[in-house]
């Protein structure tokens, strides 16, 4: 499945109605006042990055939302026996894999984070199913590494449920995801094995027949008290 470019803003236009050009002739005079295509979605405008980085520093919006965290494995290793082009290379190709699968299901790239990324579904774009659209964004994911399999491997952990999102921080501001969910998506990739997806209860009963039959098991994650039910997705 190839990813298809909006001609103008989802973001703009589920929030405010407004349709804000993102390619073609009609978007030349927005990009003459800095209008264009996200690099976080490229079917989501600056528009909608101003509003986090200007309208987020006075409050945080408390939304319902799928965080996903995917990491590159034996990255460590790998960076002993290749050269620093062969690693820039392959980094390279591990971002736009995940970029592409999580753009396909309107998810928001919000972070490169050495060899992991971290991903947000339903915030701008709105989707009632964006559950799945997670899931199936890993997929997505695991599939496109296929051929790699041999090279490196990559973990992918999902979990949903409330996260504050707006901008953290004083000296250094980031606009990001925060909260509990945001945690436990994080250590359940950590949980993963190379070319795993695992989700949490949350996810398994939120997904319906897209997980139907998953394999569950009790994993002790680093911070919890107890074992943390896990599904493989």
């Amino acid at each position: 499945m190839a990813l298809t470019y909006s001609a103008i803003c989802k973001g703009c236009w589920q929030q405010m109605h407004m349709p804000v050009p993102l390619r073609g002739a009609w978007s030349m005079p927005f990009r003459a006042f800095g209008i264009r295509p996200s690099r976080m979605n490229p079917n989501i405008c600056t528009i909608c990055e101003m509003m986090f980085a200007r309208m987020m520093k006075a409050r945080t919006v408390t939304i319902d939302a799928t965080i996903l965290f995917a990491d590159l494995r034996a990255y460590t290793k790998l960076s002993q026996s290749m050269s620093a082009a062969e690693m820039a290379g392959l980094l390279d190709g591990f971002y736009d894999g995940c970029a592409t699968a999580i753009w396909m299901h309107d998810g928001l790239l919000n972070k490169t984070i050495g060899d992991a990324v971290m991903a947000i579904f339903n915030f701008p774009i709105r989707r009632a199913d964006h559950v799945c659209q997670a899931v199936l964004a890993a997929r997505a994911m695991q599939k496109s590494f296929e051929t790699k399999r041999a090279e490196f491997g990559v973990g992918i952990g999902i979990h949903a449920g409330e996260i504050s999102f707006g901008e953290f921080g004083h000296a250094h501001r980031d606009v990001t995801a925060i909260g509990t969910v945001v945690n436990t998506a994080s250590r359940a990739q950590s949980a993963a094995q190379p070319g795993q997806i695992l989700v949490t209860e949350a996810i398994y009963q939120r997904a319906g027949s897209e997980l139907a039959g998953s394999a569950v098991s009790n994993y002790q994650l680093k911070g919890f008290d107890e074992p943390v039910a896990l599904y493989a997705a």
